[in-house]
């Protein structure tokens, strides 16, 4: 089974991304620590259990064993290693890393039936200020606020009202995060690459006062 690797370089923060075709993950145990293996066993799913093995597969190339911890959130992280963040979009795993601030990474492929669903996730202002007619845009808002989310810092979020995405005067994407004492925002880096759709912070999230 071959396995295509490649690696991203935005400002202090690199993107890994592995893309894979199907695989037996039980083929590749050497790649996870026993503790991971143990956690494989209580996947059901295959594609699930693919991407978990795709992703250990990615970290293990790059990191070596280092253990991947998930917060109470859910979120990812690696001791002594910095920040990092993980997206699985199709058949391709993603894994970023920042030494200095945390990230958050997406992958989208385009979604053909996502105007459908854009009312689900989009603001009346955000349908103003974006082509929301356009597939390939609203799919990048959507990965957008998925990045977003992985910021946020916590489970019970409204997309629609508690993750904005808004434009700078230079034209720059900017998120905001809409918490219940505080607002925290910062600059998007969304881009194609292979035919995909990656959102990533390429710098630290701002807290206001």
């Amino acid at each position: 089974m071959d396995f295509k690797t490649e690696t991203i370089q935005r400002n202090a923060t690199e993107i890994f991304l592995l893309t894979y075709e199907d695989f037996d993950p039980a083929h590749y145990f050497e790649k996870l620590t026993s503790i991971e293996i143990e956690r494989y066993h209580t996947f059901k799913n295959i594609k699930r259990k693919r991407e978990f093995v795709a992703t250990r597969i990615l970290r293990h190339e790059n990191l070596g064993f280092e253990h991947i911890h998930y917060d109470s959130n859910g979120a990812p992280y690696i001791k002594d290693e910095g920040f990092i963040s993980i997206s699985h979009s199709a058949n391709t795993v993603g894994l970023a890393i920042n030494k200095n601030h945390s990230v958050g990474l997406d992958l989208e492929f385009p979604r053909k039936n996502i105007l459908k669903i854009k009312s689900k996730f989009l603001s009346e202002l955000e349908m103003e200020l974006f082509d929301c007619m356009n597939e390939d845009v609203v799919t990048q808002l959507w990965s957008a606020k998925e990045a977003l989310y992985k910021l946020a810092g916590r489970k019970e979020i409204l997309f629609i009202e508690e993750l904005l995405i808004s434009k700078t005067l230079d034209g720059a994407i900017k998120g905001t995060i809409i918490n219940p004492d505080h607002e925290l925002y910062v600059k998007l880096d969304i881009f194609e690459f292979n035919g995909m759709f990656i959102t990533i912070n390429t710098e630290a999230v701002e807290r206001s006062k």
